[in-house]
């Protein structure tokens, strides 16, 4: 008795101590549009993507602090560079995004700094 519970013991810990399969899918991340899903979509600008994605990222926040010193709606970062409000994402073609990816407003003001409570909607070109 006393050596099955060991050798279920060992199992157990082993499997537990294994690290994640080689070939393992990654976690789905709703905070993400990747490339495969913007060349999916038949998008041709950021914005349309995003539309066609996941709408939500373009949504108004409300009132984002008293004094009005911040926009409810996200701001736009270009690979790390400030771009602009949403409505800069029409200027952007869909064929050169590698990744969009929404920063909710705690993030986005630990990554990007103050002035950012509507959150940040950060674009990666493709290199």
């Amino acid at each position: 008795m006393k050596t099955r519970w060991l050798t279920i013991s060992a199992v157990a810990l082993a499997s537990a101590c294994a690290g994640p399969k080689p070939n393992a899918e990654l976690a789905y991340d709703s905070s993400i549009i990747t490339e495969a899903e913007i060349a999916n979509s038949g998008a041709v600008t950021a914005y349309d993507a995003i539309k066609k994605i996941h709408a939500n990222f373009l949504s108004y926040r409300g009132p984002t602090s008293l004094n009005q010193t911040s926009s409810p709606v996200p701001t736009v970062y270009v690979d790390g560079q400030l771009f602009g409000l949403l409505a800069t994402l029409r200027t952007i073609p869909s064929a050169q995004i590698s990744e969009i990816r929404l920063y909710r407003s705690w993030e986005a003001m630990t990554k990007f700094g103050n002035g950012n409570m509507g959150g940040v909607i950060a674009i990666t070109t493709r290199q």
